[in-house]
């Protein structure tokens, strides 16, 4: 477990306490008025164990948070959670952590004795990105706005007239499971063709190798070493995530169309390769959103790596904290 040094604190300052639960890591962190990350510890996820083995480990990160001396000055926590999510029931199902299946994390993290009293708020994690790059990151000019988590999967939230539409569960934006090819192959979801199973990490490694691409010497047979390919000129690499700048067009534009949109923001594992990936989304958007509304539509990659997390779920609590006394 990390414990990075805090920044400064300005005497009196409200702060917001936050957690990014996902299937690798638990982290926490002391956010303030501005969306300063001021302090971020984490611990592994357990991921097999069962839900008091994972509970147990968040309730160690907010023991941790709740020794600094700053945690008097917190007003509100936000929770952003691997999901799928229901912010409705306040509770959360992690593809990836099978030991919680509607589990009631919100009365949970609020019964904890450090937390009890405070509002707490629980979102999903695409969402919680979505709300740190309005905050913070590069969707913060923008008062319409699509952002993307495009890695293992494929997440998103929405950003409408200046504010985050969660939607009544907390799923409003989830790109990745619309439609993009209808006679597409079948999704663990249940519907088909959808676009998670076409841009993705996984899918853009599956694409190549299903090509007959072959990983280097170093043997990563995974986006990673797709992009490194790609970067490399081999025509199979590039058609792969030519594939997948495609499909993710289509579904950008499509939701554009739906909702005028002004920027799409792409983060994410993927988003790392860089004009690997956005050169060729930017012609494909070209060519998907060409009506008047959808034609100035800006592209930007994300801002805030991997502390999106953490100040997304702090800005998903920030409406729900009380003035300072």
């Amino acid at each position: 477990m990390s414990h990075p040094p805090a920044g400064p604190v300005t005497p009196g300052e409200p702060l917001l306490a936050a957690l990014d639960i996902g299937g690798t890591k638990i982290a926490g962190g002391l956010v303030d008025a501005q969306g300063a990350l001021l302090h971020r510890l984490q611990v592994p996820t357990p991921a097999d164990g069962d839900r008091h083995r994972l509970m147990a480990a968040v309730s160690h990160v907010l023991d941790e948070l709740a020794r600094r001396p700053e945690w008097t000055r917190v007003r509100a926590l936000g929770i952003g959670s691997a999901g799928p999510v229901d912010i409705a029931a306040g509770t959360v199902s992690p593809v990836n952590l099978p030991g919680w299946r509607e589990f009631p994390l919100h009365a949970e993290a609020s019964a904890h004795p450090a937390v009890r009293g405070l509002p707490v708020v629980l979102g999903g994690d695409a969402v919680a990105m979505t709300a740190a790059e309005h905050w913070r990151g590069a969707a913060r000019p923008y008062r319409n706005a699509l952002c993307l988590v495009v890695s293992t999967g494929v997440g998103a939230g929405l950003v409408l007239d200046g504010r985050l539409h969660t939607g009544t569960t907390g799923n409003a934006g989830h790109l990745g499971h619309i439609s993009v090819d209808f006679e597409g192959r079948p999704c663990p979801c249940g519907s088909r063709g959808c676009l998670e199973g076409l841009a993705s990490g996984t899918a853009i490694a599956r694409t190549a190798a299903g090509s007959g691409w072959r990983p280097g010497p170093d043997g990563d047979s995974t986006a990673t070493g797709v992009a490194r390919a790609a970067k490399a000129g081999d025509p199979l690499a590039l058609a792969a995530f030519d594939r997948a700048a495609k499909a993710l067009a289509a579904g950008i534009a499509a939701t554009a169309t739906l909702v005028e949109l002004d920027v799409a923001v792409i983060g994410g594992g993927v988003a790392g390769a860089g004009d690997t990936l956005f050169a060729p989304l930017r012609h494909h958007l070209d060519s998907y959103a060409t009506l008047s509304f959808t034609r100035r539509l800006a592209l930007a990659p994300a801002r805030l790596g991997t502390t999106a997390g953490l100040i997304g779920a702090a800005a998903l609590a920030r409406d729900a904290a009380p003035a300072a006394p």
